[in-house]
């Protein structure tokens, strides 16, 4: 059976397609990304913009037609932050379904994280102690405290790098006011969090796929290190290097980081935003291990598929 699962975020729409055999294993096909920034101009107004809006079509657009070139025979679709908040997100969804006959299923923050781990924990080696994994959208952002087996605890905030790059409207480079004004912000912002580590400390930070692969892939580009490759789902983070590349991001200009090698260029603005969360996380956490997954929500999506089908 080929099986394709979409993931329209807030600033990427994802496909992959699979072939999943009778005893439910599954290869690889395709895996396609499209910038398409669906929260540009308006997120913090919840609206989607005509630009983005028509992008987003495009985007489907493209889907499509690989899903016809790679027969496919059943699609799961979702849409997250951008679409669940906007006052046209349910006009998007129509669309998509009158254009391609494709059903975006719009999921709260719950449900988003649940895939999210799924998705981490077929990437990811994870034990018998806490985790806590992390997904960086465009317009939220899960926080999930979880071991090899059981979620302890969940959380989507809508504290996304769109979000808040449209919020605060950093300078270029941004500054150490900005810096605090962020960090006062996800404070407050994230104090349910902060509650429940008290009971549930994790031991380290598990970033899932997104500008966490931009960070390895800056690692490799700037100084060196493990590549991005297609037959590994998860790499460790030596935290000298992610301070460095950190601190790298968020000293620089856009036309500095233009010139950062490794960093994509749909990540050029929101990377500075990402890497401030992800600092901001380890200092408040207390925490000295960083581990990256590939996978995220669409490979969560696909094992929850495969399981119920099972």
């Amino acid at each position: 059976m080929r099986l394709a699962v979409i993931d329209c975020g807030t600033n990427t729409f994802n496909l992959i397609i699979i072939e999943v055999d009778e005893r439910k294993k599954y290869s690889k096909i395709d895996n396609t990304r499209v910038p398409v920034k669906l929260g540009e101009g308006a997120i913090n107004k919840g609206f989607i913009a005509p630009g983005p809006f028509s992008r987003g079509i495009e985007a489907i657009n493209s889907f499509n037609e690989l899903i016809k070139k790679n027969r496919v025979e059943k699609v799961i679709a979702f849409a997250t932050s951008a679409i669940r908040d906007a006052a046209n997100g349910e006009e998007f969804v129509q669309t998509i379904y009158e254009k391609f006959g494709i059903r975006l299923t719009v999921i709260d923050g719950n449900r988003e994280a649940e895939l999210i781990y799924l998705g981490i924990r077929e990437a990811v080696q994870l034990n018998s102690d806490l985790s806590l994994i992390m997904d960086i959208g465009g317009g939220s952002t899960e926080l999930i405290i979880a071991n090899r087996d059981t979620i302890f605890w969940k959380g989507s905030f809508r504290i996304g790098a769109a979000r808040l790059l449209e919020k605060f409207c950093p300078s270029n480079p941004i500054s150490a006011a900005e810096i605090k004004a962020i960090h006062e912000y996800l404070s407050e912002q994230l104090h349910s969090f902060f509650e429940v580590i008290k009971t549930h400390p994790p031991f380290e930070l598990v970033g899932s796929s997104g500008a966490f692969d931009s960070l390895v892939e800056m690692i490799n580009g700037e100084l060196g290190g493990e590549p991005l490759t297609n037959d590994k789902t998860a790499y460790d983070i030596n935290m000298e290097e992610y301070f460095h590349i950190s601190s790298l991001v968020q000293s620089s200009t856009l036309e500095q980081r233009k010139r950062i090698k490794g960093l994509v260029p749909m990540r050029f603005d929101m990377i500075v935003i990402s890497c401030l969360m992800v600092d901001f996380i380890l200092n408040a956490c207390a925490l000295n291990k960083l581990r990256v997954s590939v996978y995220s929500l669409k490979e969560g999506a696909l094992m929850d598929f495969i399981n119920r089908e099972s």
